[in-house]
């Protein structure tokens, strides 16, 4: 009989509390209940809970950035609370905080959320990522998310003095906060939950890649979208993109170069053109989507003015630097530091969020956690890079032997936004076919998908379609063996819906309505 990863460790660390276990019905009463419960085996303490009433279509947002929730959200028990309480040696509070909806009307399911950037704040715990208009909560699962350890704002690294909060950073608080929110979980229903999931973007991402590397007893299915898996090389192709823009960029009076005028709006707009012009059509119909990701070969050589800059061409510095940018940086050996930069159509994008990957006018989101691009070297920047022993302990993507997680049917779903300025989609779909390698073909396509989004940026936005709901065919996979094909996906960006289609096929049109579903199919081929 196949034991799921919540009934594994309900057994392992919830063997003397069923029978403790507070009834759902009572409602505020069992909620008010949980306040000062402690587990001594995980110095885990609730410090509050209350109830919080349903909430209508349009009042709750997952983040003051992003537009409220379409659907309504359950009344539920949340529970807040922290783990391993304590001092740093730095003087400094430390400790693993969370939340916890607990919803009227459970439908037996939990969902950890991941986390982003470095954490160091708790996000409503909603579980939104990769799931349409109705988030986790609104389905009736049980959903936790987290700090990870520590308080911080921005990209604020200082927590990583303190062994304990890096450690946690790094990996132990996906272990650590699932096993306290499964804990109170089954305190709260009087049993434990029948699957668990895991579902994130960025560090999020990462987080979910290493539940099932790290802990591959704990999930049942994951969703792994746009993963940070190796951040210092990442961060440091960006910079080796900025350094090669800078060569093409105009100097001020003081002879720095103006990184934003690298490409004027019409020299971008021409680059667009023209990416269009070469790889638009491979998926059988030119409407601004590139669809056929594995088939384009962009030349932007096929830009260059005859003589000097132009209006309608780039001159050959501009198009040197656009072949450079996008390629992995390497090292002194010629070998690659990263991988290479997709070509799409999100590379001009300056809507809200994270700019596409051409330099554009305003502050520069990334710069902050890139090496400086003047000056730049690639050698002494990835030596950095491996000497970071808490770099070396976060990043994922090393590791696949899943094994252990595919040996108990686990599920996972890897996405991808095409046109991601920060992490490179061929990263991820770099790892995705290492892994199919270490664990075997047909093991790997019987328990995992890897989805491209075209046009979408890092973890959203951009030029195309950007919501899609994943959660429900990892549902069905895993509980009914039913294995995902097609996802429909829209945005604000484009009408209609089109659907996403698992690696290697992609949305292929037909003929019909361009904006209907039905139009296209997955098609393999590039």
């Amino acid at each position: 009989m196949r034991m799921t990863g919540a009934a594994l460790l309900g057994l392992v660390l919830l063997g003397g509390v069923a029978g403790e276990a507070l009834a759902a019905g009572k409602g505020a009463d069992a909620c008010q209940a949980l306040v000062g419960f402690t587990d001594a085996r995980l110095r885990l303490e609730v410090t509050a809970a209350e109830r919080v009433p349903a909430a209508p279509p349009g009042t709750v947002r997952a983040q003051p950035y992003l537009p409220p929730v379409a659907v309504p959200l359950p009344a539920h028990c949340k529970v807040s609370g922290r783990i391993n309480d304590r001092t740093g040696a730095d003087g400094v509070r430390y400790g693993i905080g969370f939340e916890l909806a607990l919803p009227e009307g459970w439908n037996g399911r939990f969902l950890f959320q991941g986390g982003g950037g470095l954490n160091g704040s708790i996000a409503p715990a909603l579980g939104t990522t990769a799931a349409g208009d109705a988030p986790a909560l609104a389905r009736g699962f049980a959903v936790v998310s987290t700090d990870s350890g520590h308080k911080g704002e921005g990209f604020d690294a200082s927590f990583m003095r303190d062994q304990r909060a890096a450690l946690d950073f790094a990996h132990a608080s996906v272990g650590t906060t699932a096993q306290a929110a499964l804990l109170l979980v089954e305190r709260y229903y009087g049993k434990a939950p029948h699957h668990s999931y895991m579902a994130g973007c960025s560090t999020g991402g990462r987080e979910t890649m290493l539940a099932t590397q790290r802990y591959p007893e704990l999930f049942d299915g994951v969703i792994a979208v746009a993963p940070a898996m190796r951040t210092g090389f990442s961060n440091l192709a960006l910079a080796h993109a900025r350094s090669r823009f800078m060569q093409a960029a105009p100097r001020d009076a003081q002879g720095k170069p103006q990184l934003a005028r690298t490409y004027s709006a019409a020299d971008k707009a021409l680059v667009l053109k023209e990416l269009l012009a070469q790889c638009d059509a491979l998926d059988g119909l030119a409407d601004g989507v590139i669809e056929n990701v594995l088939a384009c070969r962009f030349e932007p050589k096929r830009l260059q003015c005859k003589a000097g800059k132009q209006d309608g061409c780039l001159s050959a510095a501009q198009v040197a630097v656009l072949e450079e940018a996008f390629k992995a940086p390497r090292d002194a050996a010629g070998a690659p530091l990263y991988v290479d930069y997709p070509y799409d159509t999100g590379i001009v994008y300056e809507g809200p969020g994270i700019p596409g990957f051409l330099p554009a006018e305003g502050p520069d989101i990334l710069a902050a956690v890139m090496p400086p691009a003047e000056g730049f070297d690639a050698d002494a920047q990835a030596r950095r890079v491996r000497a970071d022993a808490v770099q070396m302990l976060t990043d994922t993507d090393t590791w696949t032997n899943l094994g252990g997680f595919l040996g108990r049917g686990g599920k996972a779903m890897y996405v991808h936004g095409v046109s991601d300025p920060w992490f490179s989609a061929w990263d991820t779909l770099d790892y995705f076919r290492r892994a199919e390698a270490a664990n075997g073909a047909q093991a790997w396509n019987d328990a995992a998908r890897f989805y491209f989004v075209p046009g979408m940026g890092h973890c959203g936005g951009g030029t195309a379609r950007d919501q899609f709901d994943l959660l429900t065919p990892l549902v069905e996979w895993v509980e009914q063996g039913r294995a995902p094909g097609r996802v429909l996906a829209r945005g604000a960006a484009l009408p209609g819906e089109r659907p996403l289609c698992p690696y290697p096929t992609h949305a292929h049109y037909q003929g019909g309505d361009p904006a209907h579903p039905d139009s296209y199919i997955c098609q393999t081929g590039d």
